[in-house]
């Protein structure tokens, strides 16, 4: 009786820290849906505001569901991917007065550090690269959910918001006098991201 009480208290031991490990999930990394991703911005136009977003997102997103601090984001935007709505401004967009894509035809950004400041918001602080300036910025962002979609995937979605200084990037436009394009661009961050599949999952 004793040998049998012994064993299944090592069994329910057993099960119960095999429990708990299951229960901390490991960081997953998870890599940016373009199709379904933005960069939003809007910027002042003489007296209203014009908006647009980079549509061509790619990168990858390391997330610690557990504690957020542990997670980090790797990714890039194709600047001629802009859309203001409108092909003959975004022409104009893209030439070297504004954006300068021929020069500069890609934006970085890679997380140093992320603050979490509960399950599902935090601060991301990484290193900004636009028109061939690196900045440090922050960004507010929201964890929206996680889940399985319907072509068998799993797929996780965020949401950042900041704002930019052109001036700060080498854009001299915002500097003019009477400039009809202002200074300070309101950034949106839209994302979702996919689990890449395992060798098992794609068979």
């Amino acid at each position: 009786m004793k040998y049998v009480h012994l064993k299944t208290t090592a069994l329910l031991l057993g099960a119960l820290f095999s429990g708990m490990n299951a229960a901390v999930a490991a960081p997953v990394t998870y890599k940016i849906d373009a199709a379904h991703s933005f960069a939003n911005w809007s910027v002042r136009h003489v007296v209203a505001k014009a908006s647009g977003t980079f549509n061509d997102i790619n990168g990858n997103i390391l997330i610690d569901a557990d504690n957020l601090a542990n997670s980090s984001v790797d990714a890039k935007i194709n600047v001629l991917s802009v859309n203001s709505g409108l092909a003959k401004r975004d022409a104009h967009i893209k030439e070297k007065d504004y954006l300068d894509t021929a020069k500069f035809s890609e934006m970085t950004f890679v997380s140093t550090k992320i603050e979490a400041k509960s399950a599902t918001e935090g601060v991301m602080t990484g290193k900004f690269t636009m028109h061939g300036v690196t900045k440090e910025i922050s960004l507010p962002f929201k964890v929206l959910g996680f889940g399985n979609d319907p072509w068998g995937g799993e797929r996780s979605g965020f949401e950042a918001k900041t704002s930019l200084k052109a001036s700060d990037y080498g854009f001299g436009w915002a500097l003019k006098p009477n400039s009809p394009v202002g200074d300070d661009i309101e950034i949106t961050l839209l994302i979702e991201a996919v689990k890449p599949a395992t060798d098992k999952q794609k068979k």
